[in-house]
């Protein structure tokens, strides 16, 4: 008999509690987000320049983390009405860690066109593609989280999906 985890058996296992694994789930997509849409303009401003397309990606990700560690400390800061700890800060890093992590699977494709393995052309769309995998993904594992039966699976794939098929979508028009 299969048995189904709820939300603390799952975060139990994942070493995160619920509103932590909520925010990191929450972090990845955003962060995919980010990425694909920093191919897009990194396609467009490097479009034989697999590496510098890989830098810029890091760089913007890593960017967009400081700001959400930054502006969530400003916010635990003043809701707490006192300073933040280094171990607040650190918790938040962490956290919001998702953000650069999702960085990776597409930085990995474009590590293979600045390597000449694959042309940047092919690195790109690689870097894409599996862009638009984990946000499939993504869009599974909250569906699992949150218990969907199948038809909520589909509309939360569909929803991420969504948003990556429409940077696609921006990257062919720009790059035409």
């Amino acid at each position: 008999m299969r048995r189904v985890l709820g939300r603390r058996q799952i975060a139990r296992l994942s070493r995160f509690d619920p509103a932590t694994m909520g925010a990191r789930l929450g972090g990845f997509i955003y962060g995919t987000i980010v990425v694909l849409s920093v191919l897009v303009a990194g396609a467009r401003a490097y479009p034989h320049d697999a590496g510098r397309i890989a830098v810029l990606v890091v760089v913007t990700s890593t960017v967009f983390w400081l700001a959400h560690v930054y502006a969530h400390g400003v916010a635990d800061s003043i809701s707490r009405e006192e300073h933040i700890s280094l171990a607040d800060l650190r918790r938040m890093a962490r956290r919001e860690g998702a953000i650069v992590e999702a960085a990776l699977p597409p930085v990995g494709a474009l590590l293979l066109g600045a390597l000449g393995v694959l042309s940047t052309h092919a690195a790109v769309w690689l870097a894409f593609g599996l862009g638009l995998a984990v946000l499939a993904i993504e869009g599974v594992v909250v569906a699992r989280v949150e218990r969907f039966g199948a038809l909520g699976t589909v509309a939360i794939v569909a929803a991420n999906l969504a948003l990556g098929l429409v940077l696609v979508v921006l990257k062919l028009v720009v790059a035409h």
